[in-house]
């Protein structure tokens, strides 16, 4: 459903990719009679959500039932799915929805592409998200309680802290030399709550990410820290641009929803080469389990490439290339986001 994202140092869009395969003109009638149908289908779902609307129904119940209809869907069309998603968009029950702060900044981008950081803010509700929620109308701010314990929500606030954890944790076991690398940082919202940056453990936390905007925010915010934020881009990585050394821990836990596997594989390759010997690498996605896909590819217009455990699995062993080393895939507790770890031997 994907293609590869574009690395050109400002943006990791992934868009839907065009269908490759050749149909012949049997499977071709047959193709056009699907489509009719999954338009059909979709023409349903939306009227029943305006019709709803109209009778003023409780929006969670609204919204609920898009959420799963749409999940639903998406799960039976296949690749027509991405012919269906216009359709939502161009709807005018969009608009209802895009009450909600969180749901229209996603929908409209005004930092220019998917998943930035002050769209995760939205998820932690942060400080920062406070005005843009103040300002919302009573229908956004219900919307946005709903939108934002959305199981995908629940997922990323609980990868925060579970990126905490493994910092403070490799801290404790290194000392106060610790070395720790995060690429795409965002705000670095992972750092707010580490007892060993607070505790002066950590000697060096290099957080990259190509976002000015999310560079001078971190600068900011953890000025007389041991957090260094440097302007950089997967492509820099990829093509050695930057000396930055070796790591105890290196994480990306945003980035690869957005990379195809073979962009994945070298990513994963150049972060084993700067770990130090016993250093961790770890990377997230959102998992093929997420049932809010739907709603966050269409009325979000957020696409993202999701992935199993078994992709997972995939993208270490190939990135190994059949040295050994420690691995673990794992979920999160509602399994909406897996993760991976690869622990460079001594």
């Amino acid at each position: 459903m994907h293609r590869i994202a574009t690395l050109d140092g400002h943006s990791l869009i992934t868009p839907a990719a065009v269908n490759r395969e050749v149909l012949s003109p049997a499977n071709a009638r047959s193709a056009e009679a699907d489509r009719s149908m999954a338009e059909a289908e979709v023409a349903l779902i939306l009227n029943i959500a305006a019709r709803q609307i109209q009778e003023q129904r409780a929006p969670a119940q609204i919204i609920s039932r898009l959420i799963s209809s749409l999940h639903d869907l998406r799960e039976k069309t296949g690749a027509l799915w991405r012919d269906l998603i216009p359709l939502v968009q161009n709807h005018p029950v969009a608009a209802y929805f895009h009450e909600d702060p969180f749901t229209r900044w996603s929908f409209e981008k005004p930092r220019g592409y998917s998943g930035d950081a002050h769209l995760i803010d939205f998820i932690y509700g942060h400080p920062s998200t406070a005005d843009e929620i103040a300002r919302a109308t009573p229908l956004g701010k219900t919307l946005y309680g709903y939108t934002r314990q959305a199981p995908s929500a629940v997922a990323v606030r609980e990868r925060r802290d579970l990126l905490t954890r493994y910092v403070d944790s490799v801290a404790d076991e290194r000392g106060t030399g610790t070395e720790i690398l995060t690429v795409a940082a965002g705000h670095l919202r992972e750092a707010d709550r580490s007892a060993a940056l607070h505790q002066g453990k950590i000697q060096r936390w290099v957080a990259l990410d190509q976002d000015p905007q999310s560079v001078g925010s971190t600068v900011r915010d953890f000025q007389g820290t041991a957090v260094d934020a440097v302007d950089g881009s997967v492509r820099g990585l990829l093509t050695n641009a930057y000396s930055l050394g070796t790591f105890d821990l290196i994480y990306a836990a945003g980035l690869y929803d957005y990379l195809t596997d073979k962009v994945a594989v070298r990513l994963t390759q150049k972060c084993l080469s700067m770990l130090k010997p016993n250093g961790i690498f770890l990377f997230a996605n959102f998992s093929t389990e997420v049932p809010d896909d739907g709603y966050m590819e269409t009325i979000m217009n957020w696409t993202l490439l999701l992935r199993s455990h078994a992709d997972m699995l995939n993208i270490v062993d190939a990135s190994l290339e059949g040295e050994r080393a420690e691995r673990q895939i794992f979920f999160g507790e509602n399994r909406n986001i897996v993760y991976a770890t690869i622990k460079k031997p001594a």
